[in-house]
């Protein structure tokens, strides 16, 4: 793999696809009109707060180029994909969409996953008529308070998710739900719509307990869940999750507790077999995808899990105590296969076509399972720019994420009156 340095700044890195073998099931090679490579840009949270993930989307980015230049690149063009740190800051983020856009001249830009970074970089990429793929889980997208440019194809959002997830929470766990947030926009999509989730089937959420992202010490707000409560939710991000965990850990001891129900985000990159987590044993998680390797994993899934170099457990293969960030990376993954089926779609040239670019990705319905998707099958909504799909509940025992659950497509689907195609550009 060759890299080079984009010059206007010391952090991002060019990197140019090579081969990666087993690529006969992806889609066939599309003669190229021209040699001259696509260049995509990815917004990455190399630093800050999202760091983790950050170093997870890179690694996904590459490997997904891997494949997708092994398989004769976009329309018979190789690609290649400048990294550009936001810090996870959104100021920074709207200035990495300007660098990216006007500095490095990229067709396109996606990869950011932070809400608040979306929401600050978004209005710059509708100004600069770029288009802009995220690859977060917020309702920032589907809201519709963002601009035609943004779309998000790579995964389902926090208000599908949990639609989906609360009646297996409230049937089987629990009716009475303490939530404990981080207090930004991902956090207030889970406390709005998990919350109105949980009443429709019949359950109360007792207690809404907001923490600031940056916060490194959690155990002054434990006393405030109520005793009454059945459920605890917590979706936790950010360097700390940890701490998080194991203070929740402590507050409880050996003790009674409520059944807890966590988003895995609240342990991303975290080793489930950490010390101090032991009293998690039993407990249920949300996860995008299956960071462990289940008995029923498909082929697609296999094929991606060993060209990120992930082993079975979810960490890096050559590293144990690096555990990935699965439950999310995949977005990036399914991302940059529907910017080539975007491209491909609308016979892309260069930046005159990004117009038609937002078109042909409007243009998409179903989006099948494979090795294009691996998280699995995929439902596009045009007006929304988002799309639906599966999401799995697992549960830990002996020490592993077992799936208990899989919910279907149709469960998160809600309704909403956002149309993005009605909208100028």
């Amino acid at each position: 793999m060759r890299a080079t340095t984009f010059h206007p700044s010391r952090r991002s890195v060019l990197a140019e696809g090579a081969a990666l073998a087993a690529t006969a099931a992806l889609p066939r090679f599309v003669q190229a009109q021209t040699s001259e490579p696509i260049r995509l840009g990815f917004q990455l949270h190399r630093t800050g707060i999202g760091a983790a993930y950050g170093r997870w989307y890179e690694r996904t980015a590459l490997a997904a180029l891997k494949v997708v230049n092994e398989a004769g690149g976009i329309a018979g063009r190789p690609v290649e994909i400048l990294f550009e740190d936001d810090a996870t800051d959104p100021r920074r983020g709207a200035e990495v969409v300007e660098k990216l856009a006007t500095q490095a001249n990229v067709d396109l830009i996606f990869g950011p996953l932070f809400s608040h970074v979306v929401i600050g970089s978004a209005p710059r990429a509708g100004e600069l008529k770029i288009p802009y793929l995220v690859c977060s889980e917020g309702y920032h997208v589907a809201s519709g308070k963002l601009n035609r440019w943004v779309l998000q194809p790579g995964i389902i959002d926090v208000r599908a998710q949990v639609t989906a997830m609360a009646p297996f929470v409230t049937s089987t766990l629990g009716k009475k739900v303490t939530m404990i947030f981080p207090d930004y926009a991902f956090g207030h999509d889970h406390r709005d719509f998990f919350s109105a989730a949980v009443e429709a089937q019949g359950g109360e959420v007792v207690a809404k307990i907001a923490i600031p992202p940056t916060e490194t010490s959690f155990t002054r707000y434990f006393p405030r869940i109520p005793s009454e409560t059945e459920v605890l939710y917590h979706v936790m991000v950010g360097p700390s999750v940890l701490t998080f965990v194991k203070e929740l850990g402590e507050f409880y001891g050996s003790g009674a507790k409520p059944q807890i129900f966590g988003f895995i985000d609240s342990l991303e990159a975290v080793d489930i077999g950490s010390p101090g987590l032991e009293f998690l044993e039993g407990s249920h998680f949300w996860e995008g995808q299956c960071r462990m390797l289940q008995p029923d994993a498909s082929e697609a899934e296999t094929f991606y899990r060993a060209a990120v170099g992930v082993d079975a457990n979810g960490a890096a293969i050559e590293d144990p105590k690096n555990v990935s960030c699965y439950g999310h990376m995949f977005s990036v993954w399914e991302t940059l296969f529907a910017i080539k089926q975007g491209m491909e779609a609308c016979g892309w040239r260069g930046p005159q076509d990004r117009q038609a670019f937002v078109e042909a990705i409007e243009a998409i319905t179903d989006m099948p399972a494979g090795r294009e998707r691996p998280q699995g099958a995929k439902v596009f909504n045009a007006k929304l720019h988002q799309s639906f799909g599966h999401q799995f509940i697992t549960k830990l025992e002996g020490g592993k994420l077992v799936k208990v659950h899989e919910t279907s497509i149709e469960d998160g689907h809600y309704e909403s009156d956002v149309d993005y195609t009605a909208m100028s550009f």
